[in-house]
């Protein structure tokens, strides 16, 4: 297992194929401040270019929640011109995580608020446990959710229970949150259920899984026609890849893959 710091609030552990991304301000829950957003943004660049990384496990390591959201302290503290200039350093860091071009999952244990729960909806997977809280509260404060929930909410839930989780400002335990589909699965320990759903993942080919995820997420808010377009341009990249070519010969040759990744 290989570890590297990025900041002061993010740490990134290696082991075979899969990065797990701890959020780790713990004294804080985790709050986004501006110090941490940078710490994220860096992350998220160093993995987006590293090709040795098949899945991303987006951890924390609070033992009362995945991260409570924007720091409200930091932020009450700034004057409209400092809020203006933060602004593209917090949509680095929700964007970074978005942009990932490898499968993501969130394992979510406590409080996932506000941009707290932006981030694991930036991730293509949400894993919670009993103790999960999400919501996006951000109009009870008096702006709205500006880390991607607008607009991932409902493309995950639909959009009149996005509108109504955002309107009411509620927060949603983790039975009713399977239930909703504001979490994808709910196991006794989030982060060991999410590494060994991330390790089933990444024994899969490199290349296969992020062009799946490409074409998946590009096909988004596309017309069923639009969308095979994208697909046939996802299948023509990895078509004549070495992983096609080696998970051919490994199914005819009835032994496991050795993904070349290219």
């Amino acid at each position: 297992m290989s570890e590297q710091r990025f900041g002061e609030f993010v740490l990134v552990r290696k082991e075979g194929h899969v990065a797990e991304f701890v959020l780790d301000r713990p004294k804080a829950m985790n709050a986004v401040s501006s110090g941490m957003a940078r710490s994220i943004g860096e992350a998220c660049a160093a993995l987006a270019a590293d090709r040795e990384v098949r899945v991303t496990v987006l951890t924390s390591s609070n033992d009362r929640a995945f991260c409570v959201g924007a720091d409200l302290k930091e932020r009450n503290s700034f004057t409209d011109a400092e809020l203006v200039r933060q602004r593209p350093t917090a949509r680095a860091a929700y964007t970074g995580v978005l942009e990932l071009p490898m499968p993501t999952v969130a394992a979510v244990h406590g409080f996932a608020l506000g941009g707290g729960y932006e981030l694991a909806l930036a991730c293509d997977l949400i894993v919670a446990d009993a103790t999960t809280v999400v919501g996006l509260p951000e109009v009870s404060v008096g702006v709205i959710p500006g880390g991607g929930g607008t607009q991932l909410l409902p493309r995950r839930v639909g959009a009149a229970r996005a509108a109504e989780l955002v309107f009411t400002a509620r927060r949603v335990e983790a039975a009713e949150a399977a239930e909703l589909g504001l979490v994808d699965v709910v196991a006794e320990d989030a982060r060991t259920a999410a590494l060994e759903l991330a390790g089933r993942i990444a024994a899969n080919s490199p290349v296969g899984l992020r062009a799946a995820k490409k074409a998946m997420r590009l096909g988004q808010g596309l017309d069923l026609r639009a969308g095979l377009e994208v697909e046939d341009a996802a299948w023509r990249s990895v078509a004549f890849s070495g992983d096609r070519a080696e998970g051919v010969a490994a199914f005819n040759e009835k032994r496991k893959p050795s993904w070349p990744g290219e």
